[in-house]
């Protein structure tokens, strides 16, 4: 079984609502781009507590905690590491745009949850990023784009003003 496979496995037993978000979220969406990791979202913090890994610790996993403080814009983040396979990140998010991306996630052939590109774009734009940018003006290309921005304006009122005025640069 791949690290992937055994993380989502956890989080499926332990019922940690999570959904696949980053370059493998984009690639679901039609737009392929490398990636060394795969990154995985949830609002759970039980994840950042190291004795939620500990099993996949034990089985010589690498496992990485960190926890944000009250002023860092995430909860937190799990990194998830073995020898010669893909590292998985875990990110811990804290507010209730976030919630709503994992919960409207699609469930793919695969059984893996996967971001809607609405709720992709708003991540990227809450990143802000140089390739997060790249990533938010190749969704938009696609058919549909504009179907897409629409979704993304109903949406962005619940994202910080940095997040607007970056959405007014690529769009």
């Amino acid at each position: 079984m791949t690290l992937a496979a055994r993380v989502t496995a956890l989080l499926d037993a332990a019922q940690v609502a999570h959904a696949v978000i980053g370059a493998a979220a984009l690639a679901a969406a039609g737009v392929v781009r490398s990636s060394l990791d795969l990154d995985l979202l949830t609002l759970d913090d039980r994840v950042l507590a190291n004795s939620f890994w500990s099993d996949l610790s034990q089985a010589g996993i690498v496992v990485d905690v960190r926890r944000g403080d009250m002023d860092d814009p995430l909860a937190g983040v799990v990194r998830l590491a073995a020898g010669g396979e893909r590292p998985v990140d875990l990110i811990v998010g804290r507010y209730a745009w976030q919630q709503r991306a994992v919960t409207r996630a699609r469930t793919l052939p695969s059984g893996q949850r996967v971001v809607q590109a609405r709720d992709l774009v708003l991540l990227k734009l809450y990143a802000g990023g140089t390739q997060d940018l790249w990533d938010i003006r190749q969704l938009l290309a696609l058919p549909g784009g504009a179907a897409l921005a629409a979704e993304v304006e109903e949406d962005l009122p619940a994202l910080p003003l940095s997040a607007t005025a970056l959405w007014r640069s690529v769009h």
